[in-house]
């Protein structure tokens, strides 16, 4: 993943679900409306999880990416 520019940056590499889902929903409550979290994560099912996490809520995941086994997500907070 390029540089994003994100807001805030949450690297929850080496946890396993649920905690990176309910970490991540901590961080973007205290964003603004349009404002990035970038997520450092190495569970497998990070991507699968903030996918549904993303739709459910309607946040955006804008972008992910895997880099030498860390997955590179970025999510944009909507209103």
């Amino acid at each position: 993943m390029k540089k994003t520019g994100a807001t805030q940056i949450l690297n929850i590499k080496g946890v396993n679900c649920p905690m990176p889902v309910m970490w991540a929903r901590t961080q973007l409550d205290s964003l603004e409306p349009g404002q990035t979290l970038e997520i450092l994560a190495t569970d497998p099912s990070a991507l699968s999880n903030f996918q549904s996490f993303a739709r459910t809520t309607g946040h955006e995941l804008v972008e992910h990416s895997e880099d030498g086994g860390v997955i590179h997500l970025l999510i944009r907070k909507t209103a």
